[in-house]
């Protein structure tokens, strides 16, 4: 193809460039030819231009456009056929029972099980403090497993990481007040972020429009009534605004608000607040109840 049209550029070579700019993802498995696919825009081209931490005029001139699209139509986009793409996970020690830990909740499992980790920057962070808003937040714990990790690492958008780095940056986020939020897929983690309620588009859509594209854990904080002060630490860490005092001076929580990821339970000094079980367990759906839903016909 190449020498009857001598003049045209070599496609290889414009996919791999478009690879490095973060609008194609490219895979190669030993022995195998190099694939290329169409980056979705989320997991991929909405984040490639921030996953890195590069400030950049493009990142800084995308920032304020990627906001006004979350208010006008991602939500929607995100939230077609009722099935949220990502789901909460909760931290397995701020929970009653340990023994309770659904088998697709724990997550040390689940991280030992991937083939590659790797950490970048937050893009929700990034694209807010751009744009003038946002937080004083962490930002290098956008984790990625498996073949989209490889990506970003061959690319310069991440750094490979272990297991326990991978442990390390989880635990770090939690005490930082962050939420873990993964794929909402039966057996599949290629993404965990940790997410704030000021910057996160998933947890700002949902609390913010009320569209679902983020499905909360099968855990509810709950609090001990006996135990509790009344001190409010508890209110302000809400990435939901769940937690509220009430005229007795009791923390309370709005169940049909809170997303079970145990960030109020880890800045509770008394422990009076822990994650219980709620009273109908839901799985993951499996990839072909996600795609039957998602792109369901009228």
């Amino acid at each position: 193809m190449k020498d009857l049209f001598p003049n045209k550029p070599d496609i290889e070579d414009v996919l791999n460039r478009m690879a490095r700019r973060g609008t194609v993802f490219t895979s190669q498995h030993p022995g195998q030819e190099r694939k290329y696919r169409l980056l979705p825009s989320v997991v991929g081209w909405a984040e490639t231009p921030y996953w890195g931490g590069k400030d950049t005029p493009e990142a800084r001139k995308l920032a304020p456009l990627w906001i006004r699209y979350h208010g006008e139509a991602f939500g929607e986009e995100m939230g077609r056929g009722g099935m949220p793409i990502m789901r909460v996970l909760p931290v397995s020690k701020t929970i009653e029972d340990p023994r309770e830990v659904l088998p697709f909740d724990a997550l040390r499992p689940m991280i030992e099980a991937t083939s590659y980790r790797a950490v970048a920057k937050c893009p929700c962070r990034q694209i807010t403090r751009y744009a003038g808003l946002g937080c004083d937040h962490s930002l290098d714990n956008c984790l990625h497993f498996g073949s989209m990790g490889r990506y970003m690492v061959e690319h310069g958008m991440a750094r490979e990481i272990t297991v326990e780095e991978t442990l390390q940056i989880l635990e770090a986020a939690h005490k930082e007040g962050l939420v873990h939020i993964a794929d909402n897929i039966q057996g599949r983690l290629d993404t965990i972020c940790n997410c704030c309620g000021c910057c996160c588009v998933h947890i700002q859509t949902k609390k913010l429009m009320g569209i679902h594209t983020l499905s909360p854990s099968n855990y509810v904080s709950q609090v001990d009534a006996d135990t509790c002060v009344g001190c409010g630490i508890c209110e302000e860490p809400c990435p939901m605004n769940a937690v509220t005092i009430n005229d007795e001076g009791i923390a309370v929580v709005d169940e049909s608000r809170c997303i079970g990821c145990g960030v109020c339970t880890g800045v509770c000094e008394f422990e009076a607040m822990e994650l219980v079980l709620r009273g109908e367990v839901t799985p993951p759906p499996t990839s072909e109840e996600m795609l039957a839903a998602r792109f369901k016909t009228a």
